[in-house]
């Protein structure tokens, strides 16, 4: 999975299972964080990115000096703190439409993408062996299947020897732009959960376990016999927990990888308004059916110019910069034609002087 990384920096990661909220240390992105510099760039929301990020401040502070205090608390609560101006930028995995970023004067863009994945807790089963589909994931999710032997599953799964175990789904308790993410590729494979629940960022679960962030969904996988749950991929392949090979809207059985899940954002056209994209359930036999992308929001016209500006500094070497070690915790970079839009965009909409 993704580009092999120099010794002794993301393979130790790697290496390491986690919190996501405790791995940085000295890097002050957690929200109880009370020593960051006047200087930091400022910046909260969505946890699906939440370990690129860390990484990327990281080098960030090695290369230039600056810090960033980035408050991984939810896509839904990045969005009420860009709006409110308590910081400098938001980020989200739910993108605004064109009609909501103009009333709010924001600006929105792609940073990165990566793929979301089905994580379980089932012994005796290891990553990639079971093989789910998008109406059976719904059906758990609705409670309609409750067992691990339920024979819906089996029949995806005829050589796998599955027990009698009882499901225990875990959900996101916070507004997240992984849930809309989720949910809208739910919506477009069962009716059932299109009519009864729908896509949002917050829904109206039928049933199980809430838990905050992605790193909450891992832990409370990796800690309940039974459980299933979703979440980036980098909190499963870091937090070492067993995560699912899915069926495709090509109905090819296909892994969480690097291949997979830029096949499926190839087809992403970035040419319109805010850059609005749901990648799921793309076309492709080689499409990982639960990719996506996440964003930043920044306000045209900024309440403090000079911390807007060092934002955008921060964006500028990501981009420049930070594509492999994107690749190593395998998320996507945004491809060069799409960075170049971006930057225009910058220069053209949002005030720097």
């Amino acid at each position: 999975m993704g580009s092999g990384a120099p010794a002794g920096e993301s393979q130790s990661l790697r290496r390491t299972p986690m919190n996501m909220r405790t791995i940085l240390g000295a890097v002050a992105l957690a929200a109880s964080v009370s020593v960051a510099s006047a200087a930091d760039i400022s910046g909260a929301g969505a946890t699906f990115p939440f370990p690129i990020y860390a990484k990327w401040a990281d080098s960030y502070k090695k290369d230039t000096g600056d810090g960033l205090n980035y408050q991984s608390i939810g896509s839904g609560a990045g969005i009420k703190q860009i709006r409110a101006k308590t910081v400098t930028f938001g980020a989200t995995d739910a993108p605004l439409k064109a009609e909501e970023l103009d009333k709010d004067g924001l600006a929105q863009w792609p940073m990165v993408m990566g793929g979301i994945v089905m994580v379980v807790n089932i012994p005796g089963v290891k990553p990639g062996e079971l093989v789910l589909d998008g109406p059976t994931i719904a059906q758990i999710y609705l409670g309609k299947i409750n067992n691990w032997n339920d024979p819906a599953i089996n029949k995806l799964n005829p050589n796998l020897n599955l027990p009698n175990l009882a499901i225990a789904n875990i959900h996101r308790a916070d507004g997240s732009g992984t849930t809309f993410n989720f949910t809208y590729y739910l919506n477009e494979v069962s009716p059932e959960w299109k009519d009864k629940v729908g896509s949002a960022t917050t829904v109206e679960w039928p049933g199980g376990i809430g838990a905050k962030g992605n790193d909450g969904v891992a832990n409370n996988v990796a800690t309940t016999k039974g459980a299933i749950g979703y979440v980036e991929y980098a909190y499963a392949d870091q937090n070492k927990l067993t995560f699912a090979s899915m069926v495709n809207k090509a109905g090819k059985t296909v892994a969480p990888t690097m291949e997979t899940f830029q096949a499926a954002a190839a087809n992403a056209d970035w040419s319109v308004p805010g850059f609005y994209q749901i990648l799921a359930n793309q076309p492709g036999d080689k499409s990982w059916p639960m990719t996506a992308a996440t964003f930043i929001l920044m306000y045209k016209k900024p309440p403090n110019v000079a911390a807007s500006n060092d934002a955008l500094k921060f964006f500028r070497w990501a981009y420049e910069k930070g594509d492999k070690m994107a690749q190593d915790l395998d998320y996507i970079p945004m491809p060069d034609n799409v960075v170049k839009l971006v930057e225009a965009m910058w220069d053209k909409d949002i005030q720097q002087k």
